[in-house]
Formats: C-alpha cells, sequence, structure tokens
C-alpha cells in the first residue's frame, strides 16, 4: 500500500450522483480537449464541512440542489495527478487529490439540472450506467471511479 502525505493532497469531496432509473450524473469537462467525463467534485473550502462542500459543489457544477445524501464512502480516496499535469493545478502544490465520495439520489427532473453556471465546470452532460463509466473517465482516475463503484456497490443496481 502507497503512503500518503496528506499535505501533498487536496481534500475535496466527489458526488455519484443517481436518478430514479440508477443512472449516474456525468459531466464532460470544459477545460479538456480530449473526451473526459467525471462526476462532480470539487475542494472543501476552509471552515466548510464536506457536507457543506459537497452541496456547494452540486449548486456550482449541475446547477441544482435537489438531492439526498444515501450514503458516504467510509475513508478518503486519492488520486494522483500524471507529471504533466502537476505544475499546471493548484499552482503546482498538490500531488493529486484525497476525497470524501457521497451518493446521492437527484429528487429533481432534468429540467433542474443546469450546467450552465457562473463558473461552468461542463459543456455537456449525461446519465450514464456504472458499467460505463469508468471507461469515460481519464485514465489516472479510473481506479478511484472504480473503487467508488464498489463502495456504492450494494446500493447500485
Amino acid at each position: 500500500m502507497q503512503t500518503r502525505n496528506e499535505n501533498d493532497y487536496r481534500k475535496g469531496v466527489g458526488i455519484m450522483l443517481l436518478n430514479n432509473e440508477g443512472k449516474i450524473f456525468a459531466g464532460q469537462r470544459y477545460d479538456s480537449t480530449a473526451e473526459a467525463w467525471q462526476m462532480p467534485q470539487g475542494g472543501i473550502d476552509d471552515g466548510e464541512t464536506p457536507q457543506q462542500a459537497l452541496f456547494r459543489e452540486l449548486l456550482e457544477e449541475v446547477g441544482t440542489d435537489k438531492a439526498e445524501i444515501i450514503a458516504e464512502c467510509k475513508d478518503w480516496l486519492f488520486y494522483d495527478l500524471p507529471q504533466n499535469l502537476r505544475n499546471k493545478l493548484w499552482n503546482g502544490r498538490y500531488a493529486g487529490q484525497m476525497q470524501l465520495w457521497y451518493l446521492l439520489k437527484f429528487t429533481g427532473s432534468d429540467s433542474d439540472i443546469n450546467i450552465d453556471t457562473d463558473e461552468p465546470e461542463f459543456k455537456n452532460w449525461r446519465w450514464v450506467n456504472c458499467e460505463e463509466l469508468p471507461s469515460l473517465i481519464v485514465e489516472f482516475k479510473r481506479d478511484l471511479y472504480n473503487s467508488i463503484l464498489q463502495e456504492f456497490s450494494e446500493h447500485l443496481g
């Protein structure tokens, strides 16, 4: 098992948002020329709890907070940035992110989703099946996403 210094990782939250059909929200990143999709995620601000951060991020990235928490990961999950991205993101301060992931049930309708927010994170979005999700994700986050799917497997169809 890899030993990590938590100070080398940006603390954040991740959101697996499920609709009534058991499909997962995935957004296509604006800042990537590749076909890069991901679930909503973001940093935890000073003085903010992880749960406060997740609902703020949901509003900022998906344009709605119509959701209820179903489950929380039991441990922080990590991913490492590829070397070519480390100096480009967060002023080179972090090797990657440590995230607390949450499974949420979307309580709104598709018309409540508005990715055209003040600072858009996504240029497109869709609902995807569990099996499809890992193949949409950038390679350096695939192990993390497989861990999330495993962690929440008892709640997924």
